[in-house]
């Protein structure tokens, strides 16, 4: 069978249809968000993040290359044992570099969350088909990899166990929220990096 590549002007789903990807990871960070030492990977994840800490928010750092995202957090939670870290990042974003949940599972950082937004397309690049959408199991994966903790969640029933999982287990955990294909507008925040990086070492450090 021959897959041909699946590309669009844009979202193709309702947000009625799966969960609203805004809504679903509000409900999962929780109040405890700006807490929270949170990496996101490119792009729509940060979206995701910036309404429920805030637009300028120091607890957040962007990352700006592809698949690096669930890496850095790793490298975070060790750093700073006695912070929760929250990776939230695309399905796509995760998927390419799908190795670091096994390294991420034989260390098992208690202090790690990875929420993956999944909503089965390549938005950034013409919203092709991703891997997710056509039976990849991420959640299966991750509990393949040894990560004790794996939830994949389809609907706001799912939503309450999910932020209770993330906010309170002692072991790593991964979350899937599976959302339609939507592309809400984002609060804007400045692309510096350097100004992100500041910004971050002040929610590390406090200010210099």
């Amino acid at each position: 069978m021959t897959l041909k590549p699946q590309i669009s002007d844009g979202p193709v789903e309702t947000a009625g249809e799966k969960l609203d990807r805004r809504e679903a990871v509000a409900a999962v960070l929780g109040e405890n968000a700006a807490e929270y030492l949170i990496i996101t990977g490119i792009s729509a994840p940060k979206g995701d993040v910036l309404p429920v800490i805030g637009a300028e928010a120091p607890n957040l750092f962007p990352t700006g290359s592809m698949g690096c995202a669930a890496m850095v957090g790793l490298g975070l939670a060790l750093a700073q044992p006695d912070r929760r870290v929250v990776v939230v990042t695309g399905d796509g974003e995760l998927l390419m570099n799908v190795g670091s949940l096994a390294t991420i599972g034989v260390i098992n950082p208690p202090n790690l969350s990875i929420v993956v937004v999944d909503n089965e397309a390549y938005g950034e690049t013409g919203w092709q088909q991703s891997h997710t959408g056509r039976g990849v199991d991420i959640a299966g994966m991750g509990a393949a990899a040894a990560i004790p903790n794996t939830r994949t969640v389809r609907d706001k029933a799912g939503l309450p166990e999910a932020a209770k999982l993330l906010r309170s287990t002692n072991g790593t955990t991964l979350i899937v929220l599976k959302v339609a294909q939507t592309n809400p507008k984002s609060l804007r925040r400045p692309q510096d990096q350097i100004w992100n990086k500041n910004r971050f070492r002040e929610a590390l450090l406090g200010r210099i």
